[in-house]
């Protein structure tokens, strides 16, 4: 099985090495060209939890080389998943399966325009990475890898894809709820990021302060207001608990969303936050705390 990694930043390095070292047949897809050409001359290190290691991996700009996958994982940020998909499309066959499992709200719609949804399933991952250089990454977390497919059913190729990435040493589970299990990761990263973006604190400095923790729980229960009106099920019961047992959690963690601003680089924020203030407007709801934090993350955007 042939596994094609769309997106060689700190989480599709991450996934890239573990395949590799499993012995899977894996490549790495990224448009960027200084990249491919740094990792293809001194290889791929991930240091961390995992260890210390650095492995040859393969990885191209020009799908023509890889010619075909059985599973392509999308691992792009979320502005750029249309470029993306359509860059990738060749290397999809009748049988193929492609894979999201980015951040944010919005990415299975663009991957919809250029593959038929049947071909494609969803899920969340909480291993954490964080990119220290080029084809350099920090294995900073182990977490759960969630994947479903997008009519809820359990499939035999569900099971197929667990197993594959069981095998790599990537713990995985199937859901029959992914519209749940995407909004219940939204609501963690809505809590958590953009205010980590806004302060430059670590995930568990936030619960340090009064006032980023009151903000933190603000956030989510805006977004709550909209999951409520949608009567989505969350995987879990107490929003406000669990962000708070996430930042414990993942307490020396940078998050995605600081990693990008320290790199002066654009952020997800209008997939995280961003994406809740529209939901909010289309349903009616007021969503105040999520809007002043999009618009202060633009404004450090806007700074580079």
């Amino acid at each position: 099985m042939r596994v094609v990694i769309v997106g060689a930043g700190a989480m599709g390095s991450l996934f890239g090495f573990f395949f590799l070292k499993a012995g899977k047949d894996v490549w790495l897809l990224d448009n960027d060209s200084e990249l491919a050409r740094h990792i293809n001359d001194n290889g791929l290190c991930v240091e961390g939890i995992s260890g210390k290691d650095r492995v040859l991996i393969p990885i191209t700009t020009n799908v023509d080389e890889i010619k075909w996958g059985d599973i392509i994982i999308i691992f792009v940020k979320a502005y750029d998943t249309a470029k993306a998909i359509l860059g990738a499309k060749p290397l999809i066959g009748h049988n193929s399966v492609v894979l999201t499992l980015q951040n944010g709200i919005g990415n299975l719609e663009e991957i919809a325009k250029a593959v038929e949804k049947k071909g494609v399933i969803a899920g969340t991952t909480a291993q954490g990475a964080t990119l220290l250089g080029p084809g350099h990454v920090l294995h900073a977390g182990r977490g759960e890898t969630i994947i479903g497919e997008l009519n809820g059913k359990k499939t035999e190729r569900l099971d197929k894809i667990r197993n594959f990435f069981e095998s790599a040493g990537i713990s995985t589970q199937i859901t029959t709820d992914v519209t749940g299990l995407i909004c219940s990761k939204l609501l963690i990263n809505a809590g958590i990021n953009s205010l980590t973006g806004i302060t430059g604190l670590h995930n568990g400095e936030l619960l340090d302060f009064e006032e980023t923790g009151e903000i933190m729980h603000k956030t989510v229960d805006e977004a709550m207001e909209i999951v409520s009106q949608k009567r989505i099920r969350l995987v879990y019961e107490n929003p406000r608990e669990k962000v708070d047992s996430v930042c414990h959690a993942t307490a020396r963690n940078i998050s995605s969303l600081l990693q990008d601003l320290s790199k002066k680089k654009k952020t997800e924020i209008d997939f995280i936050n961003g994406a809740i203030v529209r939901e909010g407007d289309n349903g009616g709801i007021r969503t105040p705390i999520n809007q002043a934090l999009t618009h202060l993350i633009h404004f450090r955007e806007d700074q580079r």
